[in-house]
């Protein structure tokens, strides 16, 4: 498939491009920016792929497949667009601005015909497949409390739209780094029926939410406990998962997105491992035992990808997935604002 890469931030330049340039099936054809840095970098890393300055020379040629990662407040209109000109489209997070426009694309791809796909790519987190792994054996028993969080020390706000106070540019930290959360939570347990959350900006002169803790309660009860800042200076385990039999507990973030920050191909021979130093413990009482965490395997959402449009297959995320995680991000900022529980349909 001819495809588009609309957007060369680090986005696109880490955790895209490097996936379709490599997936059987797909071609890096073109590269839309009109940044001439990033044009230089394409050039010297891709050089078989057109620049394009525009997006709208992507609706004027001949391509399979757009590849979303503009700005936030760009990704329902560019995939929409998309869309309406006869492309599959892989969206990355968040899906849209509400969870009205993600199932209006939801639906609109349907009645096209066409594949649209939420790029919720921390599904593939070694750390996560473990977590699902441990879950299908049955190693922890009947789960009733999962902790997980992204946490960082960056006391210092940068000048970025991912800063950004305006709401058109869903910069809050619930957008971002939220928004992976709730789809792992969703992707275990399936979407929550109750959502409580507290949300703040804690650092000086901030203007978009940076820190947050959500509680989801699933239908079958099991509850969620997510956390998210940037002025954390002590971080907690990336996973706490509490069963009747056994706690995992893993701490440190997989290990992929340092490679592809350092410019690595992914896929070659021990991609997405860990040492084990880094692995985490199941435990119960007194007693604690390692528990060798799967690979990471980024490279298996383009894969997917590739089948879900060239052979029909099930696309590796459920575009209704990305709609209720948005609908969880709207009642996480009602809970907020009312300081009350919010019940889901």
């Amino acid at each position: 498939m001819r495809t588009a890469l609309i957007g060369y931030g680090l986005g696109g330049s880490a955790f895209h491009a490097p996936f379709v340039h490599t997936t059987p099936g797909l071609e890096l054809s073109a590269v839309v920016t009109g940044d001439p840095g990033r044009q230089a970098e394409v050039r010297a890393r891709y050089p078989e792929a057109e620049i394009l300055p525009s997006i709208d020379d992507v609706w004027a040629g001949d391509y399979d497949l757009a590849v979303v990662t503009t700005p936030n407040r760009f990704h329902h209109a560019h995939a929409r667009s998309a869309l309406e000109h006869g492309l599959h489209v892989v969206v990355d997070k968040p899906f849209s601005g509400t969870a009205a426009e993600a199932r209006a694309l939801v639906d609109f791809a349907a009645a096209q015909g066409l594949v649209v796909v939420p790029f919720h790519n921390r599904r593939w987190d070694g750390d996560f497949r473990t977590v699902q792994k441990l879950l299908a054996d049955g190693a922890l028993g009947d789960v009733h409390r999962f902790e997980s969080r992204f946490e960082r020390w960056r006391p210092a706000v940068k000048s970025t739209w991912k800063e950004s106070g305006d709401p058109a540019d869903l910069g809050s930290i619930v957008f971002d780094l939220g928004t992976h959360l709730v789809d792992q939570s969703i992707a275990l347990f399936g979407p929550p029926v109750e959502v409580y959350a507290e949300i703040a900006t804690l650092r000086a002169g901030a203007q978009a939410d940076d820190d947050a803790f959500l509680s989801l309660t699933h239908r079958d009860g099991t509850r969620s406990h997510l956390h998210m800042g940037a002025l954390v200076a002590d971080l907690g385990p990336r996973f706490r998962v509490l069963g009747d039999k056994a706690a995992y507990v893993k701490c440190g973030m997989d290990p992929q997105e340092d490679l592809l920050k350092a410019g690595t191909t992914p896929g070659g021979d021990g991609w997405g491992e860990e040492p084990e130093s880094a692995w985490g413990e199941l435990r119960a009482g007194g007693e604690s035992s390692p528990v060798r965490t799967e690979p990471g395997a980024y490279q298996l959402f383009y894969a997917g990808v590739a089948k879900a449009v060239l052979h029909g297959d099930a696309p590796p995320v459920d575009a209704r997935d990305a709609v209720s995680g948005l609908e969880v991000i709207e009642a996480a900022a009602e809970s907020a604002r009312t300081r009350q529980v919010v019940v889901l349909a």
